[in-house]
C-alpha cells in the first residue's frame, strides 16, 4: 500500500525513541499493563504516535481487562489498515495506521458488549493523546 506518509527507515530510527521504533515500525508489542495511556480516561483523541494522523476518539475505547488501550472502532475505516498477520502460528488481524503504516496492534472480534464486537488492542507506546479542551 502506499503511504501518505513516507520516511527513509534511517529518518524514523532518528524521530522515535527505541521502544517506539522498535513497535511501529518492526511490530513489537509492549508488555500488558505498562502503557501510559491504558488507564486514561479524559475525553480526546488517539492520535499514531510516528505521523499524527487520528486514529480513535475516547468515546470508542473501554476496559477489556488485556492490559492494552482497547477500542471498539476506529475514528473511521480508512483510518487503518488491517493485514492477514499468521505470525506465532496463529491467524490474527494486524491494524496499522493507514498515513503512514507503522504498527499499532491487533483487532479481535471479541469486544463482547461493544456496538461492533471488535476489541482493537492498541499499543499504548504507538499511541499519543490529545485531551478536548
Amino acid at each position: 500500500m502506499a503511504y501518505r506518509v513516507n520516511k527513509t527507515d534511517e529518518e524514523w530510527r532518528a524521530e522515535l525513541g527505541e521502544d517506539q521504533y522498535a513497535v511501529l515500525r518492526q511490530a513489537a508489542t509492549e508488555r500488558p499493563w505498562t502503557g501510559e495511556l491504558l488507564d486514561e480516561e479524559r475525553a480526546g483523541v488517539y492520535t499514531c504516535a510516528a505521523c499524527g494522523a487520528e486514529l480513535f476518539k475516547s468515546g470508542t475505547k473501554f476496559d477489556s481487562g488485556c492490559g492494552w488501550p482497547s477500542f471498539y472502532e476506529s475514528v473511521r475505516p480508512e483510518a487503518v489498515e488491517l493485514i492477514e498477520d499468521t505470525s506465532l502460528g496463529m491467524v490474527r488481524t494486524e491494524v496499522r495506521c493507514a498515513a503512514c503504516g507503522s504498527h499499532l496492534g491487533h483487532v479481535f472480534p471479541d469486544g463482547f458488549g461493544t456496538p461492533t464486537g471488535d476489541r482493537y488492542c492498541m499499543n499504548s507506546i504507538a499511541l499519543d493523546f490529545t485531551a478536548e479542551s
